[in-house]
C-alpha cells in the first residue's frame, strides 16, 4: 500500500470512528464489470454498474445522503464476500443490512417485494403488480425495477415482459442476461 493510500485508508477510519462520514464506498470486480458498493451507518444503500458513471453515483449519493463520502473498504466486506460467493454459485441470496433511503412509496414497496423472488426463478411486471396488490402498476412496477438503488442484491433482473422479453435494467441489457443465466446453472 502506498503512503497516499495509507493516508487515505486512516483519514476513512479517523472520519467514521468521529461519526463524520455519511457513506463509506469500495470498487470490487465482478464478471459485470467493476461495481460500486456503497454503505451508510444503516446498512448497503446502493450498487452500481461502472456503465452508470462511479463519479456521477457518487455526487448523487451526495446530494441524498450527505456530503462525507470517503473510500473506505470494512464496512463492505460482506457485502463483497457474498457478493464474489453468488457469482461463484455458492450463493443465492444475499445477508446484508440494507438502508432503503433511496426509494419511497410504491417504488420502495415493490422493491421490498422482489427479494420474494426466488433464486433462478422470473416473474412478469403484471405478476410483481399483482403479488403488489396493485393490478393496473405494470409501469409503475418497471419504474421501480428501473430506478432500484440496489440491483443484485435486491433482485429486479428476475422480472421480466409478460410476453417473456428481458425488459430494461440499470446495468444493461447483456448483465441481465448474465445475471439470468447465472441462476439457471445450480448452486455447487
Amino acid at each position: 500500500m502506498s503512503e497516499l493510500e495509507m493516508l487515505k485508508k486512516n483519514l476513512a477510519e479517523r472520519a467514521a470512528a468521529e461519526g463524520l462520514l455519511d457513506v463509506s464506498y469500495r470498487l470490487v470486480d465482478s464478471p459485470l464489470g467493476q461495481l460500486l458498493l456503497a454503505a451508510t451507518e444503516q446498512g448497503m444503500v446502493r450498487v452500481a454498474f461502472a456503465r452508470e458513471g462511479f463519479d456521477t453515483v457518487l455526487d448523487s449519493l451526495a446530494a441524498k445522503v450527505g456530503v462525507r463520502i470517503l473510500e473506505r473498504r470494512a464496512p463492505l466486506d460482506a457485502a463483497a464476500r457474498q457478493l464474489e460467493e453468488y457469482f461463484a454459485h455458492l450463493r443465492s441470496g444475499f445477508e446484508l443490512r440494507l438502508d432503503h433511503r433511496l426509494s419511497s412509496g410504491y417504488r420502495l414497496e415493490v422493491q421490498l417485494a422482489l427479494p420474494s423472488i426466488a433464486y433462478g426463478h422470473t416473474v412478469s411486471y403484471k405478476e410483481l403488480a399483482l403479488a403488489t396488490g396493485r393490478p393496473a402498476a405494470v409501469r409503475a412496477v418497471g419504474t421501480a425495477c428501473a430506478t432500484n438503488p440496489l440491483p443484485i442484491v435486491v433482485p429486479c433482473h428476475r422480472v421480466l415482459r409478460s410476453d417473456g422479453g428481458l425488459g430494461g435494467y440499470l446495468g444493461g441489457m447483456d448483465a441481465k442476461r448474465v445475471l439470468l443465466d447465472l441462476e439457471q446453472d445450480p448452486l455447487g
